[in-house]
């Protein structure tokens, strides 16, 4: 933790309670330390109440995972994304309410575009068809970057249904989100979020995906199969390098960072933090689930009542967890390199955060 420490914002307290680091330790028990593994930290305010890695970077080096080792984030990488847009938005240099035909003028059916908001981008509420794969074979589809992925959208003749009705969750809407940052900025995406999030929140190691993902300083991602482990990361799963939906490579301790950031409101600004923190409210919403996503956090309860704000994120063999309960302070950050259940893991957690009152 030398980084955070030097940081002066965190002081470790709560270590006293052994038996409540016993029993936050005993859910990641099956993380052996010869096998991949993952790092979770958790924060109370501004005092880490616990911090621990477990297993193996990169099984052909032997490097042990540390708090401070990269792994890709997966989804939780389009809260960034997100973030970019909106401050674009508060400048006055697009609106959320633009159509995305503005902004992607081939389109088959241009009236598919015109229906379409960037809002219903960030809400994954816009009924565009994932239709990647009916036309990109997954051999191309392991090194296609953003512009390829979203290309096959285009091709749709018709939406699954009308915006802003129905929640249907989608990687390629970022993958044009990121598109469009760089129409608007003439600037790579990867710098804006650099530049606009990286840099201030003090995320001084953080990378993006652009094109192969960094070849050294970051975990690599596993699968298990009956024979042994085998690498499930860039080069082996189809659409790793469309960055905009699942890019950011990040620790557990620069993801506080991030989280700390927004909360002392040293990136972005108010409105641009509640906007995307407040469940976005469509008037013509017919799904049987009321709405629960701002841009592009999910807004939920702890069995308290406490708001939740969280994203979970799946990519390859990469796992990730990030949940914020600003009422009471709490940080919570999983990263993994190999599959773990993230939504079982976060209740296990939350229990025994109740259990020893970090909760009150």
């Amino acid at each position: 933790m030398k980084k955070i420490l030097a940081l002066a914002f965190i002081g470790l307290v709560g270590c006293s309670r052994p038996s409540f680091e016993k029993e936050i330790d005993g859910i990641f028990s099956y993380l052996d330390g010869s096998t991949p593994g993952g790092a979770v930290l958790i924060l109370k305010n501004d005092s880490v109440i616990f911090s621990h890695a477990y297993g193996l970077a990169d099984l052909q080096s032997k490097e042990k995972i540390t708090t401070q080792t990269l792994f890709n984030t997966g989804s939780i990488s389009k809260t960034f994304v997100s973030y970019v847009i909106l401050d674009l938005a508060y400048e006055g240099k697009l609106s959320l309410n633009d159509s995305i035909a503005k902004y992607f003028t081939d389109f088959k059916n241009p009236g598919v575009a015109q229906q379409v908001r960037i809002h219903h981008l960030l809400t994954h509420t816009s009924g565009l068809p994932d239709n990647r794969r009916q036309h990109l074979d997954s051999v191309f589809l392991l090194t296609a970057k953003d512009e390829a992925n979203f290309n096959p959208v285009k091709l749709n003749d018709s939406l699954h249904f009308e915006p802003g009705t129905y929640y249907e969750y989608s990687n390629p809407a970022f993958n044009g989100l990121a598109l469009i940052i760089e129409k608007v900025t003439g600037n790579k995406w990867q710098d804006e979020v650099k530049s606009r999030i990286f840099i201030p929140a003090g995320m001084k190691t953080s990378t993006i995906t652009d094109g192969p993902h960094p070849a050294t300083g970051v975990a690599h991602a596993y699968l298990k199969t009956k024979d042994g482990f085998i690498e499930k990361d860039y080069g082996e799963e189809p659409t790793f390098a469309a960055a905009g939906n699942g890019g950011v490579w990040s620790s557990v301790e620069e993801l506080v960072l991030y989280e700390k950031a927004l909360r002392d409101r040293k990136i972005l600004n108010e409105e641009i933090i509640t906007t995307s923190r407040t469940a976005w409210l469509y008037p013509q919403w017919q799904d049987t689930t009321p709405p629960f996503i701002g841009a592009s956090w999910f807004i939920g309860k702890t069995d308290e009542g406490y708001e939740m704000i969280y994203h979970t994120g799946t990519q390859g063999g990469f796992y990730g967890d990030y949940v914020s309960i600003p009422e009471k302070g709490i940080v919570y950050v999983m990263l993994c390199n190999i599959p773990t259940p993230q939504e079982e893991k976060r209740a296990a957690v939350l229990s025994i955060l109740k259990k020893y009152n970090w909760l009150d």
